[in-house]
C-alpha cells in the first residue's frame, strides 16, 4: 500500500460526502418551496382561485369538455352580478325562518 493510494481515500470521502450534503439540501430546499406554495396558495379564498373559470382559452376547452361546470360558472357569475333590490321606506324588516333569515324578493 503505497501513500498515494492511502491520501486517495479521504478525497473520495470527502467528495461523496460533500455531493450527499449537496442532494440533501436540494431536496430540503424543493420540500420548502412546494409548503410555501401549498401554504400561500391554501390562505387565497375560493372566489380568487377559480376566478378565471369560464373566461379566455381555458372557458372554451371548459364548455366542451365539462359543460356542467361551464353552466355551473355562468351562473356563479349571474348571481355574483345581480344586486339584491333594496327595500321601499315602508317595508317591515325581513323575517326570520329558524336560523335563518329571508329576504321577500
Amino acid at each position: 500500500m503505497s501513500d498515494s493510494s492511502a491520501s486517495a481515500y479521504p478525497e473520495i470521502m470527502t467528495d461523496t460526502l460533500g455531493m450527499l450534503i449537496t442532494i440533501t439540501l436540494l431536496i430540503v430546499a424543493a420540500i420548502a418551496i412546494v409548503a410555501a406554495v401549498v401554504t400561500v396558495y391554501a390562505k387565497v379564498p375560493l372566489e380568487k382561485k377559480y376566478d378565471s373559470a369560464g373566461g379566455g382559452l381555458g372557458g372554451s376547452f371548459e364548455a366542451v369538455w365539462m359543460p356542467s361546470a361551464h353552466e355551473a360558472g355562468m351562473e356563479r357569475d349571474r348571481q355574483t352580478k345581480r344586486t339584491a333590490p333594496a327595500p321601499a321606506p315602508g317595508d317591515p324588516p325581513s323575517r326570520i325562518d329558524g336560523d335563518r333569515i329571508v329576504l321577500d324578493i
